[in-house]
């Protein structure tokens, strides 16, 4: 037997002791040391380690108070009792955050599907930013709609609506996919029914938070909301935000904006429930004329 066989018999011994599934077929898999554990044809018959359930095994050999530590894995997706094989982490968290890592980089470097944009009725318009990567790197740049998309703005947007809403991918296309199809029908519903009059959405490529400042100067919008793909976590990559601000022009800053953030059906707010709680939101700024930490003080809040 090679090093490499070795080695690779070794790793799965190891999986195999920390509770991997056999085939579901019953076929003789690695992990049981069958025929194809080693050499040509090497098969690894593992579990899908980004479920659920797999996440909530914990990689300790003797916890101190297993059921205490079960219930804590429970209740949440933090990275806890990963155990250690050495110094190194074992071969389960190992696999779980290459792969959610992996599943980040797709987010974030993904493309919103034009379906999307097409069945809301959004055109598209751009900032400043070149490219992808200079996205990356010039966050100053996602904030500034280009000249050219002014302009597109200035001849097919309503000019002076009460709300404005945008929609942009952010760092996060599969946020957008995933929740602006259930959320967008139920804000505009909302906002409809309260009496509001309402602007021309569209979809803003590269965009940072910022860019509403940009989009309330060019329309003479009184709140502008954009609906927004969130910097992915590991395990979450398709969380949406939605940021809100009463009159947002040059110089106005996050303090200025409200937040609904982690809004996905997958562990966050549920995008329903999301379009109608930022509907109620609006109301309430439009009704004080005002937004971020100037509405929580007329609010009485701290």
């Amino acid at each position: 037997m090679s090093d490499v066989e070795a080695i690779v018999r070794a790793v799965l011994a190891e999986l195999g002791r920390q509770g991997q599934e056999p085939d579901p077929a019953g076929r003789p898999s690695a992990s049981d040391g069958g025929p194809e554990a080693g050499g040509e044809g090497l098969r690894l018959d593992l579990p899908d380690l980004a479920t659920p359930e797999a996440r909530r095994v914990s990689g300790l050999p003797d916890p101190a108070d297993p059921e205490a530590l079960a219930g804590l894995l429970e209740t949440t997706t933090a990275r806890l009792g990963v155990g250690r094989a050495g110094p190194r982490p074992r071969t389960r968290s190992l696999l779980l955050f290459q792969a959610d890592h992996g599943v980040t980089q797709d987010a974030i470097h993904g493309e919103v599907d034009e379906a999307v944009k097409e069945g809301l009725g959004l055109f598209t318009v751009d900032t400043e930013v070149a490219d992808g990567e200079e996205y990356l790197l010039r966050p100053d740049l996602g904030r500034r709609l280009s000249a050219e998309a002014k302009a597109t703005i200035a001849e097919r947007c309503v000019a002076r609506p009460q709300v404005q809403i945008v929609a942009a991918a952010g760092l996060s296309a599969a946020a957008i996919n995933h929740n602006l199809p259930q959320l967008y029908p139920v804000l505009e519903q909302g906002l409809r029914d309260r009496g509001l009059r309402l602007g021309t959405p569209f979809f803003i490529e590269r965009a940072r938070v910022g860019v509403i400042n940009d989009v309330g100067e060019a329309l003479d919008a009184d709140v502008v909301v954009i609906l927004i793909g969130e910097r992915p976590g590991l395990g979450i990559p398709d969380a949406m935000s939605a940021y809100l601000g009463w009159r947002p022009r040059g110089g106005k800053t996050d303090a200025h904006r409200d937040l609904l953030c982690m809004i996905t059906d997958r562990g966050g707010v549920n995008p329903l429930e999301a379009g109608a709680y930022v509907a109620e939101v609006v109301a309430t700024t439009l009704a004080h004329e005002a937004s971020g930490v100037e509405l929580r003080r007329l609010l009485g809040g701290d």
